[in-house]
């Protein structure tokens, strides 16, 4: 058997009957932390679909979901170590390797609707970030939308004042590190894959994510309000091993890209309805009550929120808030 190595993967030529040489897949693991039926789930099972689909079975994708691979916090180390080729973690997720401009993304009541993020992030600002990333030997192929936070707690979070002294589960951004200071409460760092256990036995007293999330990791089982804020986004960036990426045959790049593009359209499409359906499924379970903001509630936490921004220059920098201050005509202080 004739072995090669192909940036990091081993792929086999062998003999097949008739004396035709054989080569066999190259191989895409593909790890991200979330259940198969969100957005994210839904999309990498996409991409392996139209993958294989549109190299003729030269490229196999294996999807590692719910973090069976890896434990998110590991999940980066092992892209860049070419354990793992594809990933499709929060943004959050890039400060520790150096490019903390991505947790710019987290600043709340940062994008007013759904068109206004994708139109971003599809844009001058979305492009500006992957770059960020190409000295860490990353290649960002995409952003993955998962909608709006919630957040939930078991009683109910209408005033900055209801977030005294709570301990919330964070991803590791020190943007939200730092908007749920501003509201009193106390931020804890988990891995995701830790969340409803912790909040099952009160190791952290809430914690903010989509209603998709909400929904599939059973957290609205263990608490008992959840406020429908909308206060900050939730996006993913699909990420791949550079060298990897970089030395794969032209024409196998071309038709990933092409089945990548359609994977993105297809999430990102989808993402609100998966969401609204799972805010509906919620409702209808009967275990947790929903809470909307009044008008003036929302004022309340936007103004308890806005040092978020002032502190935010110092850990992202200038350059990124100007870029987002001019692409959605937004003040940033």
């Amino acid at each position: 058997m004739l072995k090669y190595i192909l940036a990091g993967i081993t792929a086999a030529a062998f003999i097949v009957p008739g004396g035709a040489m054989a080569q066999s897949p190259i191989v895409i693991k593909f790890s991200h932390v979330v259940a198969n039926d969100t957005p994210k789930g839904k999309g990498a099972l996409k991409f392996k679909e139209l993958a294989e689909k549109y190299t003729n079975g030269k490229v196999k994708i294996e999807v590692y979901p719910n973090s069976s691979l890896y434990k998110d916090k590991e999940e980066i180390e092992a892209l860049q170590l070419g354990s793992v080729q594809m990933l499709a973690p929060s943004t959050a997720k890039f400060a520790p390797l150096g490019a903390k401009e991505f947790e710019a993304l987290d600043l709340p009541w940062l994008f007013k609707d759904e068109a206004t993020y994708d139109k971003a992030m599809k844009g001058k600002i979305g492009k500006w970030l992957f770059k960020k990333l190409e000295p860490k030997g990353i290649t960002g192929l995409a952003y993955w939308d998962n909608g709006f936070h919630m957040v939930s707690a078991n009683r109910p979070l209408l005033n900055p004042a209801d977030f005294q002294g709570l301990k919330f589960r964070i991803s590791g951004s020190k943007i939200a590190d730092r908007y749920f200071r501003e509201l009193g409460a106390i931020p804890q760092i988990m891995a995701f894959s830790e969340v409803y256990q912790a909040l099952q036995t009160g190791v952290v007293d809430g914690c903010e994510n989509t209603p998709s999330n909400y929904l599939t990791q059973k957290f609205h089982e263990v608490q008992k309000d959840i406020t429908v804020s909308n206060h900050a986004h939730l996006q993913y960036a699909v990420i791949v091993n550079s060298k990897f990426w970089n030395g794969l045959p032209p024409d196998i790049r071309k038709e990933l890209e092409k089945a990548m593009d359609e994977a993105t359209d297809y999430t990102n499409s989808i993402a609100v309805k998966e969401n609204a359906d799972a805010l509906d499924a919620i409702k209808k379970s009967g275990k947790t009550t929903l809470h909307y903001l009044t008008d003036d509630q929302r004022k309340a936490w936007q103004k308890a929120m806005q040092p978020t921004y002032a502190w935010a220059k110092g850990r992202v920098g200038q350059e990124i808030l100007d870029i987002m201050a001019k692409e959605l005509d937004i003040k940033m202080n």
